[in-house]
């Protein structure tokens, strides 16, 4: 992944609040270790989601693609009085690693660990959704998102991690996984029940508010 990074992004981060300790940890556990490091979201990316978290004050986050938890910490953060975050993935080696991490932390009883298959586990939540993250498998991104979305309450928020995908999503051939993305992020725009913006941050994500009945 070659994420957008220059000396204002170096700037930003330079004025960005630390992370906790953990995730420092688990950060430099994860690039030490990991040759798809760059699958984690990283520091700048996780102060944001921290941030929108706390805007938020979610009740239930769900987040589709675990890997070694760093942004199920992250969006934890923010949640409201006994809130939680449902986290989903299919790798048990990196899900062990996660849940290492999170029970060091006082959020351990507020992230619940699913392994499975996203598709199959999503119809089954019952939970009302405030704030969705999706970080999975990129050919699924358009079903994660129609499959949460009556799931989403009105004024909740869905992001996407990767939707520049190293900027190939502007390449006039794009491969299977770009095509997904490209597709995903223009059924988002043409989507009259959110409205979104793109943030150009690391590798793109894209933040859609779900509209109230009356908008």
């Amino acid at each position: 992944m070659n994420e957008i990074k220059n000396a204002l992004t170096d700037y930003a981060e330079a004025f960005t609040s630390a992370e906790s300790d953990v995730l420092r940890e688990l950060r430099e556990f994860c690039y030490e270790n990991y040759e798809n490091s760059s699958m984690l979201s990283g520091f700048f990316q996780g102060r944001v989601l921290s941030m929108i978290s706390h805007m938020v004050r979610p009740r239930v986050v769900l987040e589709i693609g675990t890997y070694l938890g760093y942004s199920a910490l992250c969006l934890a953060e923010g949640l409201d009085e006994d809130g939680k975050v449902i986290t989903l993935d299919i790798q048990e080696d990196t899900n062990r690693v996660a849940k290492s991490f999170v029970e060091r932390t006082k959020y351990a009883e507020s992230i619940d660990f699913h392994l499975g298959n996203a598709l199959e586990i999503i119809p089954a939540l019952k939970e009302m959704l405030d704030l969705v993250f999706i970080d999975a498998d990129k050919t699924n991104y358009s079903n994660y998102y129609r499959l949460v979305f009556e799931k989403l309450r009105s004024g909740g928020f869905i992001i996407a991690d990767n939707v520049l995908w190293s900027g190939r999503v502007l390449d006039e051939n794009k491969d299977e996984d770009t095509q997904a993305l490209h597709d995903f992020n223009q059924m988002i725009l043409a989507d009259n029940r959110v409205e979104n913006i793109l943030l150009p941050i690391r590798d793109g994500l894209m933040v859609a508010r779900k509209k109230g009945v009356y908008e």
